[in-house]
């Protein structure tokens, strides 16, 4: 039997993406760069890391890309 469930996000990527939707404008919409400079300053994490736990976010479907900017969907 297949779940549906999502296993669920490590606590750094946890924290990662709860200060993103934090961040994020009214519109979810955030660069990339906006996205590194949170990630840098509330978690502390360099640009190579913020790449990857937005990579991990992104193939989770957390995060969405359009028109090179990420979105955050409803988590």
């Amino acid at each position: 039997m297949i779940s549906n469930r999502r296993s669920p996000l490590t606590p750094l990527a946890q924290e990662a993406l709860d200060a993103l939707a934090s961040a994020a404008p009214n519109d979810g919409e955030l660069t990339y760069e906006h996205a590194y400079d949170v990630l840098a300053q509330k978690e502390d994490l360099n640009q190579p890391a913020a790449e990857d736990i937005i990579e991990r976010l992104y193939m989770r479907g957390h995060l969405y890309e359009v028109e090179g900017k990420l979105r955050l969907t409803d988590y």
